[in-house]
């Protein structure tokens, strides 16, 4: 980072700021085979250009996922679009692409996809679904820097490349950063003259400088989208190690796997030992069912009637009015799944190890619902 600043004091003293701009956009363009790239401020100053240059009006209907931040929406809204939300897949949380083709109407201008997390959208899919209807295809590819989608054709393509225009983040909280930036690429050929325009204010200014005319001045709208000299500086010193960024995530990645795949197998390793898991609840069996479809629960779960066990071990608490709004909230009528009327009881969870002839051999209790038995204690008192 060091080098990189230095370089950028010679720059300003030698005025050739817009270096570092040209070198990021060079550097995904050669990397990643983008048709165009341009470095913005944010990744919602991308997404605004986006909808510019698709020429949205009022009216027009615009499909995205439902499940994404307010940025993917924002840019459409401000030029009067109508946002048709598509629900996500069971899965995870992208765009389902088999409900898309049903919401299209002949107001539908674009369809704008998330690549989530940087897992990939069922881009092919929706691509034949954009191509059919002659729509445009934009990817907001905030999270998905470095990230591929291999299409039914066996080919390996970076997000981002796929539909006319991509937009990424270099936000903060992304794996790769400048503070605050995003970057538009424009992959259809068409929009690449205006994308420039747009991108300087409305003004032809990137021609002239490449001396395509002998002065600039203001031919279309556009606004100051562009990210400072020091900023992108400061992106190309993470660029320049993208590569080491990646491996490193990568191997945080997977000690947080290995680490909580522990946790994941932790009920089979009791299982290995001959016991028997029994869970405890005041839910009624309609309810239990529902629990068991949701969870994929592998134990047994019992309905406590008029919570005859969670009294006897004193593991019954009464809930607040305040938590029960909350769980009513979420759809979850706590007093109606309880068969409870005047107050509503949950159980604190508790670990009980119980023998063939009814010994207790361990007993794990905590009033904070937030502590846990730990397994290895659970494992050492299994006989």
């Amino acid at each position: 980072m060091e080098e990189w600043l230095g370089r950028l004091d010679d720059l300003v003293v030698l005025g050739r700021l817009g270096s570092f701009r040209r070198s990021g956009h060079s550097f995904f363009q050669r990397k990643y085979g983008f048709n165009k790239c341009l470095l913005t401020s944010s990744c919602t100053d991308a997404l605004e250009m986006a909808a510019i240059l698709l020429n949205i009006m009022p009216d027009d209907e615009v499909i995205m996922p439902s499940y994404t931040f307010v940025s993917t929406a924002n840019p459409f809204v401000l030029r009067g679009a109508k946002i048709i939300f598509v629900d996500s897949m069971e899965l995870n949380p992208n765009i389902d692409a088999a409900k898309i083709e049903a919401l299209i109407t002949t107001k539908t201008k674009a369809i704008v996809v998330v690549h989530y997390a940087g897992i990939a959208c069922e881009i092919d899919k929706i691509m034949s679904v954009a191509t059919k209807h002659g729509l445009y295809l934009v990817e907001d590819a905030a999270q998905a820097i470095d990230s591929f989608y291999t299409g039914a054709d066996g080919i390996k393509r970076p997000l981002g490349s796929i539909g006319d225009l991509a937009a990424f983040s270099f936000h903060e909280t992304k794996n790769i950063i400048s503070g605050e930036g995003g970057m538009l690429v424009i992959n259809n050929d068409r929009f690449i003259n205006r994308s420039e325009i747009i991108w300087e204010k409305g003004t032809n200014r990137s021609a002239f400088f490449r001396g395509e005319v002998d002065k600039y001045g203001w031919v279309d709208i556009g606004s100051s989208f562009l990210p400072s000299e020091i900023v992108s500086a400061f992106l190309f010193a993470q660029l320049e190690h993208l590569d080491e960024i990646q491996e490193k995530r990568l191997l945080l990645w997977n000690e947080y796997y290995k680490q909580l795949k522990k946790l994941e197998d932790s009920l089979q390793l009791i299982k290995d030992k001959g016991a028997k898991l029994i869970a405890v609840t005041p839910e009624k069996n309609e309810y239990i069912l529902k629990t068991i479809e949701k969870t994929k629960a592998s134990y047994s779960i019992l309905y406590d009637k008029e919570m005859k066990i969670m009294k006897a071990y004193a593991v019954a608490f009464e809930i607040d009015e305040r938590t029960v709004s909350r769980y009513k909230n979420a759809d979850i009528d706590l007093a109606t799944a309880n068969g409870q009327k005047d107050k509503v009881y949950l159980p604190v969870p508790a670990v009980y190890i119980i023998n063939k002839e009814g010994t207790i051999l361990y007993r794990y209790f905590d009033a904070d619902y937030k502590k846990q038995a730990p397994v290895k204690d659970i494992l050492g008192n299994l006989r």
